[in-house]
């Protein structure tokens, strides 16, 4: 596995094309190549991870460039050292830009946006890999992702009650779309942490392993996914999305229509291949994936 190394100081734009790797002052690139995964992580250690308006504005740019790189076919999401994230930086956020509504503004925006939408509807798989703390806006990140495994050491936290405020900005909204209300107000109205095996029993991540597992046990799941067909993983994730605010007759619509999509997109592969190998009993697709070409 490679690793890019922070360096430069801003990064890379998009336009420069997926054949040049950026390099970012709050973020860092790993790449899985052999097997299509990019490991994009929080790297602002010394602030447990604490999202500032720079990080905002270069996971905003990371996220574009991985949409559109051809060897990213899966994206894991973790923070640097013991944190994954512990939310916005309270300093540079609140206070810094207190007296520059415009600039407060822009920089609310972005968080928002990458957090709330940009991650949700992301064409390529994500996993939030949660290897330390976790608080306030780093929830969004979590629910944001398709997948999210939580070491069971990890700790998270809605600490914004602490300070006097609320879980603000899209915070609230991930806790209504993952949470009961009973364990989304409690948390919220009482700020108590909670480790990674509650998270998982709550459901805010899929599972938590003990920490030593957990890169292993996310790449291993990302590596499964990286072989599916990009076309069904994409339709997969909008299907889903995109069915949780339509009504019955609105979502069969878009089921029928994102179908034929993907079959333009595939040349018919789904049905042809896919099924064709199935009828002429190479696999079972209740019990694993069609064997590709070579096997």
């Amino acid at each position: 596995m490679t690793t890019t190394p922070e360096g430069r100081k801003g990064a890379a734009s998009a336009a420069a094309g997926p054949a040049a790797t950026p390099a970012y002052e709050t973020l860092a690139l790993e790449r899985d190549a052999d097997h299509g995964v990019t490991i994009l992580t929080l790297s602002r250690p010394a602030k447990r991870n604490a999202m500032s308006p720079r990080l905002h504005e270069e996971m905003t740019e990371a996220l574009e460039y991985l949409r559109y790189d051809p060897a990213t076919r899966v994206v894991v999401l973790t923070g640097a050292g013991t944190s994954f994230c512990a939310g916005m930086d309270l300093k540079e956020f609140f206070i810094d830009l207190r007296e520059k509504p415009a600039e407060y503004d822009r920089i609310t925006r972005l968080a928002v946006e990458w957090r709330g939408r940009t991650l949700r509807f992301f064409p390529k798989p994500t996993i939030a890999m949660v290897n330390g703390y976790c608080f306030g806006g780093a929830f969004s990140i979590v629910e944001g992702c398709d997948l999210a495994i939580a070491a069971e050491e990890a700790t998270f936290g809605l600490s914004e009650i602490n300070f006097g405020l609320f879980p603000g900005g899209s915070v609230s909204k991930s806790l209504a779309n993952l949470l009961r209300p009973r364990d989304a107000l409690f948390y919220g109205l009482t700020g108590t942490p909670f480790d990674g095996k509650r998270a998982a029993e709550i459901g805010f991540v899929n599972y938590a392993v003990p920490l030593a597992h957990l890169r292993d046990d996310v790449l291993a799941i990302a590596r499964t996914m990286a072989t599916k067909d990009p076309e069904a993983l994409r339709a997969t994730k909008e299907a889903y999305r995109h069915s949780l605010s339509m009504d019955w007759d609105a979502a069969m619509s878009y089921s029928f229509a994102r179908e034929q999509a993907v079959t333009l997109a595939q040349h018919d592969a789904w049905r042809k291949e896919g099924i064709g190998d199935f009828l002429q009993g190479r696999y079972r697709p209740g019990l694993g994936a069609r064997p590709t070409p070579t096997e």
